[in-house]
């Protein structure tokens, strides 16, 4: 019969030099892979780039205009389509060059009523496994692969955003430019929300949590308004821009130099 001592002392010896073939050959694969890792991390870098360079020299000349976002599973048959292509088409005969994520849906309604006007249609395309195909309805179509670089497409050329309906991705749009305007990473600019129906609870929730427990300052909700027609809001973005010129910021003086 062996001696349990000696059983554990084996066992021991045996986990130390796992322990020890283990980090050696960590540290093996690790140096196998180091230079692979650092070249597919540089072209990563590189291909942001490069979707930069191409957006800055295709939209630098498209000022003013108006980055529409929406749900891409809303049917052309929704009220919300026909709403967002008078949206696009009033905007567009207005001046504005429309932006939009280039895809079905709402995104379509707005390059749609947008290439039917005097102004430019612009489709900001993402590849996606699932709902992304580029709409017809674009005089300029840029394809990112990296989500980064297209939203700051949407943010830099932009002198006002129009949210219709929709999901998680719509979200995240408009609270990334409620942030950046809030933090004065981006000039004050309006926020037309579509929709009283669908956007009235979550203005309601924001003054009942957020502004009550003073998370956001009460000037914070009072940047975005809600409409209802294409009129209202072509009318509230001219609005907003009249009421600014009274005192602007400098960065706002040089926007108004595209209006």
């Amino acid at each position: 019969m062996r001696d349990p001592k000696s059983v554990s002392s084996l066992r021991e010896l045996d986990r130390t030099k796992r322990r020890a073939w283990s980090g050696a050959r960590g540290a093996e694969r690790e140096t196998d892979r180091a230079p692979a890792t650092k070249a597919r991390e540089s072209w990563h870098v590189l291909g942001i780039i490069a979707e930069f360079v191409e957006a800055a020299e295709r939209l630098a000349n498209i000022r003013p205009a108006v980055s529409i976002f929406g749900s891409a599973r809303l049917p052309r048959e929704s009220a919300e389509y026909a709403l967002a292509e008078q949206i696009g088409r009033r905007l567009s005969d207005s001046g504005f060059a429309v932006i939009s994520g280039g895809g079905p849906g709402i995104m379509e309604a707005a390059n749609k009523g947008a290439f039917a006007g005097k102004s430019p249609s612009v489709g900001l395309n993402i590849e996606l496994p699932h709902e992304q195909s580029d709409n017809e309805y674009q005089d300029i179509s840029l394809r990112f692969r990296h989500f980064f670089s297209r939203k700051v497409a949407f943010v830099k050329y932009a002198a006002a955003y129009v949210v219709m309906p929709g999901g998680f991705g719509t979200m995240d749009e408009l609270s990334e430019a409620l942030t950046l305007i809030q933090t004065g990473k981006t000039p004050s600019m309006p926020i037309v929300l579509v929709g009283a129906a669908f956007w009235t609870g979550l203005i309601d929730w924001m003054r009942s949590q957020m502004l009550t427990r003073a998370l956001i300052a009460p000037g914070d909700i009072e940047r975005m308004v809600i409409c209802d027609t294409a009129e209202e809001v072509v009318d509230a973005i001219f609005g907003f821009y009249a009421n600014r010129a009274l005192t602007p910021t400098a960065s706002e003086r040089e926007l108004m130099l595209y209006l």
